[in-house]
């Protein structure tokens, strides 16, 4: 007999073996069906409920999937080969209750079992996205996450351009860009979305041109227009996050409120000379209840205390930190992980290399997001700060 076919009689000694139908009832009863096929045969049809994970990939994820070894697992393959050696392998990571489905998936489907087919990631995507698709914590799961993610960048400036960048190559599926100004050559020094040839562009679908050369498979939303009161409901309610680089008062306070109103994220970042700040202004977070921008500004400063960046200037690399780190937190949010900076406020001096993190607290009597305030509806300030956004 030969080494491998010695092999396999050792394994069915001593590793069960369910027929389908039993593997389909253990399932039903809390057990893991793992199917171990790789991702060109999973397209074409799996179990329903499956746990999908190729077998070169078995021992790096199945622990983050499953961490409690005394669960039962049933792996399954193609024809019941694999899922024996599978089944070997999860043993010595510690699975006490481990068992295989004999003639594997193509029994399964024989027997008239259920059967659904995946959505899966394309042979473009898995390349483009591979080193997502290899993190455990993003995964698979998570690009679709992310593909299937609308956000709405206000602004497609100094902020906005690594922000709406980032997104895009993380592969956000919508982004929408909104801004009523046109690209300057002074804009070029800090904003990373526009060039030198696209001067007297309007900067949305300049922006569009950038991130579509970049990712040709977003969907981008191009809004050229002044965010007011009039527009704010029907732009925002299509957005499951809203990323705010706008640079005057008015725009912040408007994004703010409409945020609350719909409940919408808001992730704020700001940047002056040679400093900044980002959080996120989420008061309906479920995890932590923390503040909206009016908890922290009631009401705007008067316009000699707003000096804009066309006024005092801003060092041109420093948008790029701030927004990165609003990227960051923006996928964060699309994908349920880490710690969102809700009730806490990151500030960044560039010219110390610092950075310094406060709490900020929710106003239980803030008029816009306390317990059970009915929306007071919008405000129309003066424009405190009317320079071109960042």
């Amino acid at each position: 007999m030969k080494a491998k076919d010695l092999r396999l009689a050792e394994l069915r000694s001593s590793i069960p073996e369910l027929d389908p139908r039993e593997a389909l009832a253990l399932q039903a009863r809390g057990a893991v069906l793992v199917d171990v096929r790789e991702a060109d045969e999973i397209a074409q049809g799996s179990a329903p409920g499956a746990l999908r994970l190729g077998r070169g990939f078995l021992e790096l994820r199945i622990e983050d999937a499953v961490p409690d070894a005394g669960t039962t697992l049933v792996t399954m393959c193609a024809g019941g080969v694999r899922s024996l050696l599978a089944a070997d392998d999860l043993r010595r990571l510690g699975y006490t209750d481990v068992r295989s489905v004999r003639g594997g998936f193509n029994r399964w489907k024989n027997d008239g079992l259920p059967i659904e087919v995946p959505r899966t990631l394309d042979a473009g995507q898995r390349e483009r996205y591979g080193r997502h698709l290899l993190m455990p914590e993003v995964g698979e799961k998570g690009q679709f996450k992310l593909l299937d993610a609308r956000v709405l960048c206000i602004g497609a400036g100094g902020l906005g351009s690594p922000v709406a960048l980032y997104l895009a190559a993380a592969g956000v599926g919508t982004i929408g860009i909104i801004d009523d100004d046109v690209v300057d050559r002074s804009n070029l020094q800090r904003q990373i979305l526009h060039t030198d040839d696209r001067v007297g562009t309007p900067k949305v679908e300049s922006a569009k041109t950038a991130l579509l050369a970049l990712n040709p498979s977003l969907k981008v939303r191009t809004h050229q227009t002044r965010l007011s009161s009039e527009n704010v409901d029907e732009i925002f309610r299509d957005y499951d996050v809203i990323v705010d680089g706008s640079d005057n008062f008015p725009t912040r306070y408007l994004v703010n409120d409409a945020c609350v109103k719909f409940r919408i994220p808001n992730v704020h970042g700001s940047i002056f000379r040679f400093e900044g700040q980002v959080t996120v202004f989420d008061p309906f977070n479920a995890k932590r209840k923390g503040p909206c921008y009016r908890c922290l500004y009631p009401e705007p400063p008067p316009p000699e205390l707003a000096p804009s960046c066309a006024e005092a200037g801003v060092l041109g690399v420093l948008p790029g930190i701030i927004g990165v780190l609003e990227a960051i937190e923006t996928v964060k949010l699309i994908l349920g992980l880490g710690d969102p900076l809700v009730g806490r406020l990151l500030q960044y001096d560039a010219l110390r290399q610092e950075f310094m993190e406060l709490q900020i607290d929710h106003d239980p009597h803030c008029r816009y997001c306390a317990e059970g305030a009915a929306f007071p509806g919008y405000v129309d300030y003066a424009q405190v700060c009317a320079a071109p956004s960042n």
